[in-house]
């Protein structure tokens, strides 16, 4: 990850056009390709980002372009540079859930029909760069479905799901691959950008899915 704070401004051009006038700010290059601009508040939340797959271009080294297969485009221009440096992360062992998470994980795995007629399996835990997909799955047609779990489904959840997609769609042995936020509760602001991101979103029944389990386990 490389990590530059500088006084800057910043230029989107795409489906809109949006500016950030020059102020200082942290600007983060991620190994996966992505680029954020942050402020010095909002919490984790950048000002700008471009997600992968993106190129950067340095220029003179006083403007950045960074752009999109769809051709938008960031274009940063450094005024003065405070902080520049590289660091190497490594492999990240991914968010370790909560237990109801994790159980919602094992009994939706085990129930994977709950998602659709003709769904099944492939793995829990799917492994990527960035980290495990919860479940990867095929639905009745055979086209890869990645589904992320939350107990409470939020936006921070589907950019996380989007962030798979993105990656997993690399992948000519799995793509087309689509996505699932499947969650207790979903807020809907969260449905709104999963909607716009044509990511299907499912609501679980804890509860439910237990008593299924329990019928299961019974003898008579």
């Amino acid at each position: 990850m490389r990590l530059v704070i500088a006084r800057c401004s910043v230029d989107y051009a795409g489906r809109l056009t949006a500016h950030l006038p020059s102020a200082p700010r942290l600007i983060l290059v991620k190994a996966d390709g992505s680029v954020s601009i942050h402020a010095d508040d909002r919490a984790y939340k950048p000002l700008n980002w471009m997600s992968p797959p993106c190129t950067l271009k340095e220029g003179d080294g006083q403007v950045w372009t960074v752009e999109n297969k769809g051709g938008e485009k960031l274009i940063i221009t450094l005024e003065e540079v405070l902080h520049d440096s590289s660091h190497e992360l490594g492999v990240d062992p991914g968010l370790i859930k909560d237990g109801v998470e994790a159980h919602l994980q094992e009994l939706l795995a085990d129930r994977i029909e709950t998602l659709g007629e003709g769904y099944s399996l492939i793995r829990r835990e799917y492994p990527t760069a960035i980290g495990p997909v919860d479940i990867l799955c095929r639905d009745a047609d055979g086209q890869t479905v990645a589904v992320e779990i939350k107990r409470r489904g939020e936006i921070d959840g589907v950019e996380q799901l989007t962030r798979y997609l993105e990656l997993l769609n690399r992948d000519p042995h799995l793509a087309p691959v689509k996505g699932i936020f499947a969650a207790q509760e979903i807020k809907p602001q969260a449905r709104v950008l999963a909607t716009d991101r044509k990511i299907g979103c499912v609501v679980l029944d804890y509860d439910g899915l237990r008593g299924i389990e329990d019928d299961k386990l019974r003898l008579f």
